[in-house]
């Protein structure tokens, strides 16, 4: 797998694991948009992984989530790790 891959691969991952957990918290996009200050738009991007967030607005995401930004990245790394496996 080379870089370009392996990058679209962890936006993919992220992405689908931020809207799972967004999803299991209940939360609509437009409020978890409106939690985080975020336009539902960029976070629908985030979600299905057209957009490339920084690692700043993946901390303001996780704390939406209630997470700290290296517990979000472990469950991405899981995720990934998972995929790997199929």
């Amino acid at each position: 797998m080379n870089i370009w891959d392996m990058t679209q691969a962890l936006v993919h991952h992220l992405g689908s694991t931020i809207r799972d957990l967004r999803k299991e918290a209940g939360m609509s996009q437009i409020v978890f948009g409106e939690k985080c200050g975020f336009y539902q738009t960029y976070l629908s991007r985030i979600e299905n992984g057209s957009a490339n967030p920084t690692i700043n607005a993946i901390e303001v995401i996780a704390k939406g989530l209630g997470l700290s930004f290296f517990e979000l990245l472990d469950l991405v790394k899981l995720r990934i790790e998972q995929a790997s496996l199929r």
